[in-house]
C-alpha cells in the first residue's frame, strides 16, 4: 500500500453540513476502494491564490490516505464529477518520506564519522610592564 496526501477545494456556499456529508461521502470511496483514510484534515475556508472557476475562496480540505493506485484514481474520478469541489490534487509521499529518511540516515554517518575539533588553549596572557610601555620623557 502506498501512502497519498489528497487535498481538494470546496465551493464556498457549501454549507458545513454539506461540507461534512462531502467528507464522509469521499471517506467511504476509499474504505470501498480498498483503501484508509488515515487523517482529515479540514483546513477551513481561504483565499485562492487565482480565480477558479469564478471563486476567490474556498473550503480546503486533506486527506491522508493508504491504498493503491486504483483507489485514488476512483476518488479522483468521484471528485471530478462532484459540482462542489472546484479543484484538487493528489499527490505520493511514501517515495518522498524514503528519501527524506535517507538523506537524514547518511547526514547521521557523516556527523559520527567527522572527528570533532579539540577545544584550543587560550595563550597565557603577559601584562607588559610599565616602563616598557609609558613613553619616555621628552628632554628640552
Amino acid at each position: 500500500m502506498r501512502k497519498y496526501e489528497l487535498m481538494f477545494i470546496v465551493r464556498p456556499d457549501t454549507s458545513e453540513e454539506d461540507l461534512d456529508k462531502l467528507v464522509a461521502q469521499m471517506e467511504g470511496v476509499v474504505s470501498g476502494a480498498g483503501g484508509k483514510v488515515e487523517k482529515t484534515d479540514k483546513m477551513g475556508r481561504r483565499r485562492l491564490a487565482y480565480r477558479v472557476q469564478g471563486f476567490q475562496d474556498g473550503h480546503y480540505v486533506l486527506f491522508t490516505l493508504e491504498g493503491s493506485g486504483d483507489t485514488v484514481k476512483e476518488l479522483e474520478r468521484r471528485l471530478r464529477v462532484t459540482d462542489t469541489v472546484i479543484k484538487f490534487l493528489a499527490v505520493r509521499i511514501d517515495e518522498e518520506q524514503k528519501r527524506i529518511d535517507k538523506v537524514k540516515e547518511l547526514r547521521a554517518k557523516r556527523e559520527a564519522r567527522k572527528p570533532r575539533p579539540k577545544p584550543v588553549q587560550p595563550a597565557p596572557f603577559a601584562a607588559p610592564s610599565t616602563a616598557e610601555s609609558s613613553p619616555a620623557p621628552k628632554e628640552q
